[in-house]
């Protein structure tokens, strides 16, 4: 079985898409064109990628499968494509990187001025992300770097992603300015909290069963600038990591370190090495970027990002 490449990339559409004339558009195509191709691949194929519901068409279980393996295969094409024209000598090509959103507010910056001034013929693309999807986007080839953070001893990642360690992060206890208690978590056992989400807050229920209670949780939200400023209001407290503190430091808040191992921050690359120039250049970018992005809270913002740099923006995720 042979799948064109093209009518491949127009049943991607179709499914990122939701309809037959948003895919046309989204691809310079008429919507006639987009209904041939899609009528070709299922030729190709054998399968039955699509059915009529109404006016419109939705995909089979089939094509949903076939448009999230062709998602993943496009995505590796691309990457081999910037890869390729990375080996001209940085002189063109791209390279993507997604991050989480206290990296972007410090550190990546920095890296990405640098970059754009070594290499001004290199296309960097930024995506916000976490680092779940983060590695998900890394793993299909939408990006080809991926900061991400890990708490603990957690064991390497697998398949085929490899790890470049930045920074160690530290975790902060925040607390109003004027606060006179103990710069402990124990002493705030009976405190209203300010947390994450359900699945970003593991970090902080660690930290506090290690003190003997579990946190009243009486605000939820993964804002960093809003968590400062409950914090100051006197809603609550919070733990965050340093990096937040570096990206945004409200003048009403107090912090302390908090004893324990930090959060550590990587740079993710995938595949075999070496890494092509273009995701070996960045990696080195971020690695002289991150030197003084922890050296303490409130340090403020690196450098703005240059022109030739396009900062975009992936699905909405939580920030930290």
């Amino acid at each position: 079985m042979t799948i064109d490449v093209v009518r491949l990339r127009v049943l991607v559409a179709v499914a990122r898409a939701g309809t037959v004339t948003a895919a046309a558009r989204e691809l310079h195509y008429s919507q006639p064109s987009v209904s041939h191709h899609l009528a070709r691949l299922e030729a190709e194929t054998g399968a039955k990628l699509v059915q009529r519901v109404g006016r419109g068409l939705r995909l089979t279980e089939a094509g949903r499968l076939l448009a999230e393996r062709g998602a993943e295969i496009l995505g590796r094409l691309d990457a081999a494509s910037a890869e390729l024209s990375a080996h001209v000598g940085l002189r063109a090509g791209r390279v993507r990187l997604a991050a989480f959103p206290s990296a972007l507010g410090t550190f990546v910056p920095a890296a990405a001025a640098r970059l754009a001034k070594e290499h001004p013929g290199l296309d960097l693309r930024l995506m916000e992300a976490e680092p779940p999807e983060a590695l998900r986007l890394l793993r299909s080839g939408e990006v080809d770097v991926a900061v991400v953070f890990r708490y603990g001893g957690a064991g390497p990642e697998d398949d085929g992603v490899r790890l470049v360690p930045l920074l160690d992060d530290p975790s902060l206890l925040v607390t109003a300015a004027g606060n006179d208690r103990a710069a402990d978590l124990a002493a705030y056992a009976g405190a209203p909290w300010i947390a994450g989400c359900e699945r970003c807050r593991a970090h902080l229920l660690a930290l506090c069963a290690e003190a003997g209670f579990e946190p009243r949780v009486s605000f939820t939200t993964d804002d960093y600038v809003a968590v400062q400023a409950m914090v100051a209001a006197g809603l609550g407290v919070a733990v965050l990591p340093r990096l937040a503190l570096s990206a945004h430091r409200h003048p009403g808040v107090l912090t302390s370190e908090l004893p324990g191992p930090a959060r550590h921050v990587h740079a993710a690359t995938y595949g075999e090495p070496p890494d092509p120039p273009a995701t070996a250049a960045l990696v080195a970018a971020l690695l002289r970027a991150q030197l003084g992005a922890g050296e303490g809270a409130g340090d403020g913002v690196g450098p703005s990002l240059s022109s030739s740099v396009a900062l975009q923006t992936a699905v909405p995720v939580p920030g930290s």
